[in-house]
């Protein structure tokens, strides 16, 4: 399907989103919000899409965020139920998402790139949560997921100064797993995408779901006791890759993965 505001591109299993708004470097109104929404519910119900990776389109910006502009003039801000970008709020997808981090990630934007898995940033890369600066605070997911990435006071040393932070910076603290050359980004994000494509997608799909849905257990013990009644677990246990899997280990061949 065409899109207006965004690219949605399939290289077998890897299927990349980009966000294309980049005369307003790729910050978000109301109809970006919607497609996002869209194109990631067929990525989800597709058995045949196993990884994303989520960018930005040019070089200045993975997203700035909110459009404010958009806003000021008195343009419909409303978002689907999945939250900003159709993802800050999608709390269901068991499939990985590797945000690319092309240039800045700010406000709404930096809320995109912690709402994926894992996080690549170019060394052009800059993340803030600068709300407060206009009023507004990152209630798209932000101010929970920075501190459950970094910890509550590195969090509070951010969220409270609206400082930006660099790649680097991004990568000491935590919540970036890798840093690269601008010209090397896409190649990294693909590169780590295929290797996770290598695994058992069921094997992801529950690991990612465990992880997530253990850490809102009330104990450790609970999140054990508690994880094979999780949807994706389930569903492993009674897969054909679960067969797959040690038939392949015991026969000496790479498995043939089927994604159910």
């Amino acid at each position: 399907m065409a899109y207006e505001f965004i690219k949605v591109e399939r290289d077998g299993p890897v299927t990349t989103f980009t966000l294309n708004r980049p005369d307003v470097m790729n910050a978000l109104h109301s109809p970006a919000h919607f497609e996002m929404h869209e194109a990631l519910d067929a990525f989800a119900a597709d058995p045949e899409q196993w990884v994303g990776i989520v960018t930005g389109a040019g070089e200045r910006a993975f997203s700035a965020g909110n459009d404010l502009k958009h806003q000021a003039t008195g343009g419909v801000m409303k978002s689907p139920p999945s939250g900003f970008a159709g993802l800050t709020s999608r709390f269901d997808l068991t499939k990985p998402l590797i945000a690319a981090v092309n240039g800045v990630a700010m406000g709404g934007g930096f809320e995109i790139a912690l709402a994926c898995d894992i996080i690549l940033a170019s060394e052009a890369a800059v993340f803030a949560l600068p709300e407060p600066r206009v009023g507004l605070a990152a209630l798209a997911g932000g101010l929970h997921r920075l501190p459950r990435a970094i910890g509550v006071k590195r969090a509070m040393g951010m969220i409270l100064t609206a400082r930006r932070v660099s790649a680097a910076e991004g990568k000491d603290l935590g919540f970036v797993h890798e840093v690269t050359k601008p010209e090397a980004l896409m190649d990294a994000a693909r590169a780590l995408a295929k290797t996770i494509c290598e695994l058992g997608p069921m094997s992801i799909r529950a690991s990612k779901e465990a992880v997530y849905r253990g850490l809102d257990e009330p104990s450790l013990e609970a999140a054990i006791r508690g994880q094979n009644k999780y949807p994706a677990v389930a569903a492993l246990f009674t897969s054909e890759d679960f067969k797959e899997g040690p038939l392949a280990f015991s026969q000496k061949r790479a498995p043939q993965w089927k994604g159910r």
